[in-house]
């Protein structure tokens, strides 16, 4: 791609990036003075890694931003209207996580409305049934995503556990997005790098707010949604082929969290209750500060960037395996954290 053609790009997703970014600065400071007055609280218990009773619901001022952010990237015609299934599809999920955040849900009602959003955004996905077209017939492709899609946005809710990991993480994945569709304009195409980059921007909008010591939570009328929107965006990514590059860029959040499920199971444990056995929840009752970890995963996440960028241009075999070594040395790090609280005491 001509790098003037990249270079004129760039100013609209630069704009995406920061105007979606003030806004849910804005939207998410609103949305903390109505939780407190209105004291919709996660107050702490046995399973909490926090000690304070804190608004929870602040995903509302991420959607806030974003929602609007994605509908006027497909009114100004930046990319077709494939995506109002995914905006319709996140408001759907807002309403039914928000009804939960406030008086809870089954969780077999939540995974079927999930499951019936996924069924209809894969309807409307770009690419849809070419996501594992080198490994599967199409029929089973669509099947194998809308699966993959389903685990990715409960993987998003459960790692969303400790102060400023969900935020950070929606941050490097929509950058990630948005450098790939930059790097591939003829493949990927402006918009996914616009909805990318609005991504980001709504997520450390919202991270002033998050980062430790949080003065409110996500809750899961922020984690679901964002979870499925961006498991739209990877989607689509990996239609375009890049589907190395969709695996890459939310590794860490699927390696902890299907490890997580995979140990739990193999315990006869009751997977849909509510836990702390996450590598990250481990490292935060070992003593390290939330900050800390998620420092770590930001570092991983950098390199997890550079090496999905690496397999769009590259060995995607090359790229994978050092995406598997940051995961993997970042586990063992979190871990590490943990050993040396057992051997202290």
């Amino acid at each position: 791609m001509n790098g003037e053609w990249v270079a004129l790009a760039a100013q609209p997703v630069a704009i995406a990036f920061i105007g979606t970014l003030a806004l849910a600065l804005l939207a998410t400071r609103k949305a903390l003075h109505r939780l407190r007055a209105r004291a919709i609280l996660d107050r702490p218990n046995a399973r909490s890694s926090h000690a304070v009773a804190t608004p929870r619901g602040g995903g509302i001022g991420i959607l806030a931003a974003l929602l609007p952010a994605w509908l006027v990237i497909v009114l100004l015609g930046y990319s077709d209207t494939a995506p109002l299934a995914a905006i319709a599809g996140a408001l759907v999920l807002a309403l039914v996580s928000w009804r939960d955040d406030v008086g809870g849900l089954s969780p077999a009602l939540r995974l079927a409305i999930q499951a019936v959003a996924v069924a209809i955004g894969m309807a409307f996905l770009p690419g849809a049934g070419t996501v594992f077209q080198d490994l599967l017939p199409s029929w089973l492709d669509g099947v194998a995503a809308g699966l993959a899609w389903l685990w990715f946005v409960n993987a998003f809710n459960f790692m969303d556990g400790i102060d400023g990991i969900a935020g950070t993480e929606a941050a490097a994945i929509g950058a990630g997005v948005a450098l790939l569709a930059l790097a591939h304009l003829d493949v990927v195409g402006l918009g996914t790098g616009l909805f990318g980059a609005a991504a980001a921007g709504a997520a450390l909008g919202f991270l002033r707010w998050n980062w430790q010591p949080a003065k409110l939570f996500m809750g899961d009328v922020g984690s679901v949604p964002l979870g499925y929107l961006l498991g739209w965006l990877l989607l689509t990514v990996a239609g375009a082929g890049y589907w190395a590059a969709a695996l890459i860029l939310p590794l860490y959040f699927l390696a902890d969290a299907s490890w997580t499920l995979l140990h739990r199971l193999a315990r006869g444990e009751r997977i849909w209750q509510a836990h702390r056995q996450h590598f990250y929840q481990r490292a935060a009752q070992a003593g390290r500060s939330h900050a800390a970890i998620v420092l770590r995963v930001m570092a991983a996440d950098l390199v997890l960037i550079a090496a999905a960028l690496w397999s769009t241009a590259n060995s995607e075999i090359v790229a994978l395996i050092l995406a598997v070594m940051s995961v993997a040395l970042l586990l063992i790090e979190l871990s590490r954290s943990t050993r040396s609280a057992t051997d202290a005491n």
